[in-house]
């Protein structure tokens, strides 16, 4: 079964008396395991699209199904759920809570799903070894380098173990070896069986994936395979 499906989806915004079709009878499939590069111009779609898969928004029309469940059904409350149990976000900005310390902003998705204490404090201690954060959970973001910053972005991305993670330009505010660093964080994940989509304007970046989605004018003009999958899909412990 795939993990994503898009059938017929149509999303419409209305600036004064203008329609604006961002994205246009929209048909798309990702198998677990994948990894994607969405690219495109500005006002492409690609963002509109990531922002859809994440349950950010919703569509005008058509049917968007996350592991076989049709979530456009869904009330705001029920995806808000399945938004916080089986999807990860990275934006390009971090997105951190200031006056929390690293380990408190990677274990905040657990403390809004309820998750008991000592859990919350066996994953975060493990998140904090596994990016390389250990030296850095007592200190807050305005403390950290940028790269750090987005280390524990991905941590706190990965926490709740989701089927998908989504990143948004993810090495936009870093350097190129940084980013170099933050890349191959995200391709371990994903060699481990998290779904990675990646939005990008960085054709380098884009070239890394398997598979490069190239959008214009709300349409998915190219859907190109470089390699075939080789991994295993399995959870992420």
């Amino acid at each position: 079964m795939p993990l994503i499906e898009l059938s017929g989806i149509e999303r419409v915004f209305h600036l004064g008396d203008t329609e604006v079709h961002a994205l246009s009878q929209l048909n798309l499939t990702i198998d677990a395991g994948e990894y994607v590069a969405i690219m495109g111009p500005s006002g492409s779609g690609k963002s509109t699209l990531l922002n859809l898969l994440g349950m950010l928004d919703s569509p005008n029309a058509g049917v968007y199904r996350l592991e076989g469940k049709d979530v456009t059904t869904l009330s705001g409350d029920e995806q808000a759920q399945v938004r916080s149990q089986r999807i990860g976000f990275v934006f390009q900005s971090f997105h951190l809570v200031p006056r929390l310390t690293a380990s408190e902003n990677i274990a905040l998705p657990m403390m809004l799903a309820g998750i008991p204490a000592a859990e919350r404090t066996r994953r975060v201690s493990k998140a904090l070894n596994d990016f390389g954060l250990t030296t850095r959970a007592d200190h807050r973001p305005d403390q950290l380098s940028g790269g750090q910053r987005q280390r524990v972005a991905i941590a706190r991305a990965t926490i709740m173990q989701p089927a998908l993670l989504l990143a948004d330009e993810p090495t936009g505010n870093l350097d190129r070896a940084t980013g170099e660093d933050v890349m191959h964080l995200l391709e371990g994940l994903n060699q481990q069986g998290v779904t990675l989509l990646v939005v990008t304007h960085d054709q380098a970046l884009g070239a890394r994936a398997r598979r490069q989605l190239m959008m214009e004018d709300g349409r998915l003009k190219v859907d190109r395979i470089t390699r075939p999958l080789t991994h295993p899909s399995m959870p992420v412990d």
